[in-house]
Parts: C-alpha cells; sequence; structure tokens
C-alpha cells in the first residue's frame, strides 16, 4: 500500500511509515498481525514486553481451534497444550457437582481444547507473525497518538534504551489489553458497574488432579465470595485463583499470598485439592476487572481484545473472542484499504461483531452468582436442546452458524420464571450482589 517515505529527523524520534501499526503482542494482536502479512500489507507490531512472558487466561475453548488452523499454529499449540475435554462447576456446601462434556454440545465436531501456559503459546503467536512478514517490535512502548489531517496516525514511542521513535500509519490496531491504549486516551473506557470484580491468582505444583481424559479438565467453584478457577497445564502445574467480590477484596488486613491461602480455605472442596500443593509464582492481583469501551472503531483505528473490553473469565472467552476480533480486524482492514468505498459498512459489520462476544456471554456471567443460575448449572435438562445449546455457549461457537440462540432463549425464559418462583431468595441475591459490587482502590491490591 502506497505510504510516505521512511525519514530520519537528525534530534528527533526515528521515523517511519507503514500501512498498520499494531500495538500489543497477545492473541488478538498477534492473529490480525498474521493475517494482514499474510496479505501483503506493511504490518508493524509493538510489544511493550518481551516473550516469553507471564500471563494469565491459560484455558482455551474448542472454538479457538479452528482460528489455530486458519493461523497455521495448530500444530505448535497441540504440542504445549493440556488436553481439555470439559468442564466442570462445583458448588460450595455439600461439594455438589456437574461435570459437562464438549462433545455433548449442538456442534459434535469440536469435542477439545487446550489448557495452555500463556507465556508458550502467546509467544508461538508472536514468533508466527515475524514469520509471515509482519515487523515484530519488542521492549518497546507506545506513549502516545495522533490522528492527523488525511486519515493519518502518527504513534509514538518508547524503546527500552530510550530511543524514541515515530510511525506514520495508515491504520492504528489497539491490542495493548488491559492497558487500553485508545480506550484510556480518547476517554471512552466505562467501568463494568453491572459487573465488577477482582481476581487473585498463582500457580501450584502439586495439586491433586483428576485422572484419565479428565485430568485437563477446568474446574469452577463458587463460594461465598465469589468463584476460583483450577485450570491443569502440561508441565504439572496448576493455574489457581479468585475472582472475587470488591467488598471481600477490602477486607484484607494481611500480605497478598496469606490472604489468597485464607481464602482457598473457605472452600473446602478447592482446599482439599491444594493440600500439598506448593506455590511457584508470585501471588498477583488484578482488580477493576470489567470494562468496555464506547466504541471499538473509528475512521482510522479498531480495538480488539481487552483494549475493547474485558468480562469475567468463568467461561474462558477471553482468548477466544481476542482471537476472533483480530481475525475480524484483518478482514475488516483489507476493506477499508483496498476499497475505501465499502469501509464504512466494513466498520459497522466490525462493530456489531465486537458486541456480539462479550454480549452473549455477559448475560449469563452476570448471573453466575445468583442460586437461581446455579441451580440451572447444577441440574441441566436437554429440553429442546437447552443443554445442547448451552454446552455451544461454554465451547465459545457463537460466531458461526449453529442455531443455539431459541434454544438460549428458552434458558433465559426457564432462569426467569424459577427466580420469580423463589421471589424471596431472588430478591436477597440482588441486595447481596449491590452492596458487594463496589469499586476497588489501589490499598486493596497492593502487595
Amino acid at each position: 500500500m502506497d505510504a510516505p517515505p521512511q525519514s530520519t529527523a537528525p534530534h528527533g524520534p526515528i521515523r517511519e511509515a507503514c500501512d498498520i501499526l499494531i500495538v500489543g503482542g497477545g492473541p488478538a494482536g498477534s492473529a490480525a498481525a498474521i493475517l494482514l502479512a499474510e496479505k501483503g500489507y506493511r504490518v508493524v507490531l509493538v510489544e511493550k514486553d518481551r516473550h516469553p512472558r507471564f500471563h494469565i487466561g491459560e484455558s482455551l475453548l474448542p472454538a479457538n481451534l479452528p482460528l489455530f488452523e486458519r493461523l497455521g499454529v495448530a500444530g505448535k499449540v497441540r504440542a504445549i497444550g493440556m488436553e481439555k475435554w470439559g468442564a466442570e462447576f462445583i458448588a460450595d456446601g455439600g461439594g455438589r457437582r456437574q461435570e459437562f462434556e464438549f462433545a455433548d454440545a449442538w456442534n459434535k465436531s469440536q469435542p477439545m481444547a487446550y489448557q495452555v501456559r500463556r507465556s508458550e503459546f502467546d509467544e508461538i503467536l508472536i514468533r508466527r507473525a515475524a514469520d509471515c512478514g509482519a515487523r515484530v517490535i519488542e521492549g518497546c512502548r507506545v506513549v502516545d497518538v495522533d490522528f492527523v489531517d488525511g486519515g493519518r496516525v502518527l504513534v509514538d514511542a518508547l524503546h527500552e534504551d530510550g530511543r524514541a521513535r515515530r510511525w506514520d500509519a495508515a491504520r492504528l490496531v489497539d491490542a495493548s489489553g488491559r492497558d487500553t491504549f485508545l480506550g484510556s486516551r480518547l476517554r471512552t473506557k466505562r467501568r463494568n458497574r453491572k459487573h465488577n470484580s477482582a481476581a487473585v491468582y498463582a500457580h501450584f505444583s502439586g495439586a491433586v488432579r483428576e485422572s484419565g481424559k479428565r485430568e485437563g479438565n477446568i474446574s469452577i467453584y463458587w463460594f461465598a465470595h465469589g468463584w476460583f478457577w483450577f485450570i491443569p497445564l502440561a508441565d504439572g502445574t496448576t493455574s489457581v485463583g479468585a475472582v472475587v467480590w470488591p467488598r471481600y477484596l477490602k477486607t484484607r488486613r494481611v500480605p497478598l499470598r496469606d490472604f489468597f491461602l485464607a481464602t482457598i480455605g473457605l472452600c473446602p472442596p478447592l482446599a482439599d485439592r491444594l493440600r500439598n500443593a506448593t506455590i511457584v509464582t508470585d501471588v498477583e492481583a488484578a482488580g477493576n476487572y470489567s470494562y468496555a469501551c464506547d466504541r471499538s472503531c473509528g475512521a482510522n483505528f479498531l480495538l480488539i481484545g481487552d483494549a475493547y473490553t474485558f468480562i469475567d473469565p468463568v467461561f474462558s472467552s477471553g482468548v477466544m473472542i481476542a482471537m476472533q476480533g483480530g481475525v475480524a480486524a484483518a478482514e475488516t482492514l483489507d476493506v477499508c484499504l483496498r476499497e475505501p468505498g465499502l469501509a464504512s459498512g466494513a466498520l459497522r459489520r466490525f462493530e456489531r461483531l465486537m458486541r456480539h462476544g462479550p454480549k452473549e456471554f455477559s448475560w449469563f456471567i452476570y448471573r453466575m452468582t445468583n442460586p437461581t443460575m446455579r441451580e440451572l448449572f447444577l441440574g441441566p435438562r436437554n429440553v429442546l436442546r437447552v443443554k445442547e445449546a448451552l454446552l455451544s455457549l461454554l465451547a465459545g461457537d457463537i460466531f458461526g452458524k449453529t442455531p443455539i440462540w431459541t434454544s438460549l432463549r428458552l434458558f433465559k425464559a426457564l432462569y426467569y420464571l424459577f427466580s420469580l418462583g423463589h421471589l424471596g431468595r431472588s430478591v436477597r441475591a440482588a441486595r447481596d450482589r449491590a452492596a458487594n459490587a463496589g469499586a476497588l482502590d489501589s490499598e486493596s491490591l497492593s502487595g
């Protein structure tokens, strides 16, 4: 694509031109870079860290697998992955549980997924982007952006050694994750007031696992202050995290590690699996967990992955939604740059797609701590294929043509009917949720 030539100012930043500048080398940014580079665009991907680097969000969905094939990384992901054939949900109080197998979903062609160490997974994707022709620059933080006349974008960055660099790009893709580079600068980022939570997490060795095919399944534990994840990884470690209400996190009066271990003790079924386990990473925390930006695109920029929105990870949807956004960004930009007359329609379609995934998952996520939702998950029935549709949602099969939507609407109707049938319990649950979901301060999260 045509662009201004490269130049270097004698006392200013190094200046270069490209077609597309991507901020962030996670799954969203790397997916977009792979496909755009394959289409012949001059792509620059700028990542503030250096891979491999630690990241949570290790549980993938069956809907990820077709994307791996398209991006040319299926074999490498398979080599590092722990096979994940399903998920189980365990209630507090008695340890009542329900296991779901992806093979029982509406679409039987995607019966499994993987658990992956994100440092390895993300590095596979970003190296694939470089192999496809994208210019990957690590250890370089984007610090400013300017939208100039003529529709181009000037992006300023600083290398680790202090060198300044400026790119003149036709389009900017923000895949900066929870840094929310553009959303913060454009003041379009909004805290999700419907679902405010925080996470405390670490990796363990020596956790008790299931046997055979069920060894790699993710376990979700409800408890009084939120829920836990238990994600087995192929190297023998296990990712464990607690997603809790801000009100509970504000009660912390001890170091974060001690608080995390005490929180695990509040969930006996999980504590039993970790009785002889050892923490092998730092205990970390993240607050103000859920948010969204008012829009996902403009005339010369797109927001994808966590740079656009982040919702509670109870269904492990984050990586899948991020990669779907990366693929959609590549397809949208290809239309915008090759056929400018079709750009407005392509951007509208992109906006609809970016809203679709978070919207469909959010209805369930907002209600996951409600007693009625727990009962429906712990005793699912396949009347009019409701259970199959629910499993398809859990598998991430929401962007294709699988006809799950009528059955999901029936599930929602059953939820409302059961809630009315236990009105007092539902009102108490709503009041508890409102009381628990206050904003977090920085002291609640500091180690």
